[in-house]
């Protein structure tokens, strides 16, 4: 019953920290805390599915696992979705800064030649 208590523990602990999204300044702390928490409970599953339990203690815990697994995965797409707007905005504003700095970078001319065929 320990490693159950410290799996739900782990898990309610995952759920709240995934609450609230820092700013993109604080994000990669954030991203280490939650591979770290994640690592964590992919440890503590591992060590339960070698053990043995009765069906009424299998039942409770996948109840309330399910229900904690299915808020951390909506809470991780949302922390995913932020990330690639993120890395959208920067390379938006990457093209963006170049095709300011040479506006005829696109333009493919050929200036300077001329073919007379007049004999």
């Amino acid at each position: 019953m320990q490693l159950i208590e410290q799996l739900l523990q782990v898990s309610a602990n995952l759920y709240k920290l995934l609450g609230d999204i820092p700013k993109s300044e604080e994000r990669d702390d954030f991203i280490d805390t939650i591979n770290s928490m994640l690592d964590k409970r992919g440890s503590i599953i591992e060590r339960l599915l070698q053990e043995e339990f009765t069906f009424e203690s299998q039942n409770l815990m996948h109840r309330t696992l399910s229900e904690l697994d299915n808020g951390i995965n909506e809470r991780l797409a949302t922390v995913m979705n932020a990330v690639k707007q993120d890395i959208a905005n920067l390379q938006k504003t990457k093209k963006s800064e170049e095709q300011y700095f040479n506006p005829y970078a696109n333009v493919r001319v050929m200036d300077g030649m001329y073919y007379d065929k007049k004999k």
